[in-house]
């Protein structure tokens, strides 16, 4: 494994580069950091050269000074892909990560093989969420320490399966947020809950090969928003994942991998 910190348009972002193949672009969720994708590293490492990257501002990536925009975001993740000398990649991306995958696919499409977007949308954030969350990013601010993390942040990102059964996970999900610099999160999620665009017409673009996977336990985005943003990108196929909640490839990481096996078997277009 090597440990790379590659300046983008959005700061310096931590990322650990392992194995040998085509690339793999694993972009995390909201408030996690590529640990969240232990178990893809694991098993496509011996075929693929996974890049397991530290979302801007999050992990140890650089802390973020203020908010940002989506195309700005998906600009950071090729100035990544720039930074490695790397022409393209697939891309794998779980929430946060999915929405800037969709992104990535429209506006950079020599840049992406195949997208395989795990839990994400297109909508734009309901007016309720948006409120709540505007708010609990100044209290995060002003407290300057992650807030609500297993009474209100766990529930929107482990299924409740995972959660009576999966105690691991959800302390290594608390971990995961905990280790973030509580400002610079809560500008990510600013950005990414409160400013969300609709990306509908944009994801209509997309013309790489295009996995959606949803959780039928994720409270985040439920299976029908899921759904829609798929029938938005031409071609895409989607599953839906039974017992799984926010956080599909961190809940259920055999069932993905298997997933993600098969479609780059079948679309790998390199």
């Amino acid at each position: 494994m090597a440990t790379h910190d590659i300046a983008t348009s959005l700061g310096t972002l931590h990322l650990d580069v392992t194995g040998s193949g085509d690339p793999i672009l694993l972009m995390p969720s909201l408030l996690t950091d590529h640990t969240l994708y232990a178990a893809q590293v694991a098993h496509f490492s011996g075929r693929y050269t996974t890049i397991a990257v530290d979302p801007p501002g999050q992990g140890r990536s650089q802390p973020l000074r203020g908010a940002f925009t989506f195309e700005e975001s998906a600009r950071a993740y090729v100035d990544v892909l720039d930074g490695l000398g790397l022409p393209w990649a697939h891309l794998v991306g779980n929430s946060w990560g999915a929405m800037i995958g969709g992104a990535i696919s429209a506006i950079f499409p020599d840049r992406v093989g195949c997208a395989v977007l795990l839990n994400g949308t297109a909508s734009e954030g309901p007016r309720w969420d948006r409120l709540q969350l505007a708010l609990a990013a100044r209290l995060t601010r002003l407290a300057g320490r992650p807030l609500f993390v297993r009474s209100t942040v766990v529930p929107r990102f482990l299924g409740v399966t995972t959660r009576r059964q999966r105690r691991d996970l959800v302390d290594g999900l608390v971990g995961m947020i905990r280790r973030n610099n509580a400002r610079s999160a809560s500008f990510a999620v600013e950005s990414i809950v409160v400013r969300r665009p609709d990306q509908h017409a944009l994801f209509g673009r997309i013309g790489v090969p295009t996995l959606v996977v949803a959780g039928r336990e994720d409270e985040s985005f439920p299976v029908a928003e899921v759904r829609r943003m798929a029938e938005a990108i031409p071609g895409s196929e989607l599953v839906v994942l039974e017992q799984v909640g926010h956080l599909a490839a961190y809940e259920a990481p055999d069932t993905v991998n298997a997933l993600i096996d098969d479609f780059l078997d079948r679309h790998r277009r390199r």
